[in-house]
């Protein structure tokens, strides 16, 4: 395995894409593989393809041109394709003595070795994943707002399917994050290679991974909260409803047993 994957360049630019729910790692696997846990997979002349299960990949040293027929090339490995991925992007630099260090948007790095860039690729990996669920949560949090309003006004008019939909949705985002992406955990990697970990911990407190994991589980949390308050207010309206109706009936039987009494 060669140190340096791209002989000759100080440079090279990085692209994160979360572009679906899940991709199909195992048919890939079978391509020109460099490494795995992460999957990386070389890709156009010098560069090269980091693939997350749950539907990241990191691109290292492509062009646009290379960049675009990779990922039309992966498309149809992609789960629950969504229809306007996240990016984010980064610029590596070499530099043997500021290993870490984040400077004019840029990473310095010592090496270009697969090893590194695996680092690198679980940290981007995981940070456009949070950015997609940022993303998410804050168009609930619109539909959340007047929900909130309303109930306290003491109204609580929308409907249960509603709530129940919002509900779901966030239990789904709590899984995908725990279960899939792994968040705040270590990663395979660091296990095999621990001289990475400090590369690693610089690189996730860049990105504010554990920070914004943390703020989405808290807001996750007040969203499933409200919507179940709202719910269990409908519920009970609906119960309120029902036990004045069987009122209604009674007094109704009441008054027409007392009418064929008195008037037949």
């Amino acid at each position: 395995m060669e140190d340096d994957l791209f002989p000759g360049r100080n440079s090279i630019k990085v692209r994160a894409f979360c572009l679906g729910e899940r991709i199909d790692l195992r048919t890939l696997e079978t391509g020109r593989r460099m490494a795995v846990a992460p999957l990386v997979v070389a890709v156009g002349d010098h560069g090269c393809a980091a693939l997350f299960r749950y539907g990241a990949v990191v691109l290292f040293g492509l062009d646009p041109l290379e960049e675009a027929t990779f990922l039309s090339q992966i498309r149809p490995f992609v789960g629950e394709l969504y229809e306007q991925p996240q990016t984010e992007d980064l610029e590596i630099r070499l530099d043997q003595n500021r290993e870490g260090i984040f400077e004019d948007g840029a990473l310095h790095l010592r090496r270009f070795s697969v090893e590194f860039l695996q680092a690198v690729a679980d940290v981007l990996a995981k940070s456009v994943v949070l950015a997609y669920y940022e993303t998410g949560v804050a168009a609930a949090f619109d539909f959340i707002e007047p929900l909130a309003a309303d109930l306290n006004r003491g109204r609580g008019s929308r409907r249960s399917s509603d709530l129940m939909r919002y509900i779901g949705s966030t239990l789904l985002i709590q899984q995908r994050m725990v279960g899939r992406v792994e968040v705040a955990e270590k990663p395979d990697l660091l296990w095999d290679q621990p001289d990475l970990e400090r590369l690693y911990i610089r690189l996730q407190n860049e990105y504010e991974l554990k920070e914004r994991h943390l703020a989405l589980e808290r807001k996750l949390s007040l969203i499933t909260q409200t919507a179940e308050t709202l719910l269990d207010i409908l519920r009970n309206k609906r119960s309120l409803r029902v036990e004045w109706y069987i009122v209604i009936l009674i007094v109704l039987e009441i008054m027409l047993t007392l009418y064929q009494m008195f008037f037949r």
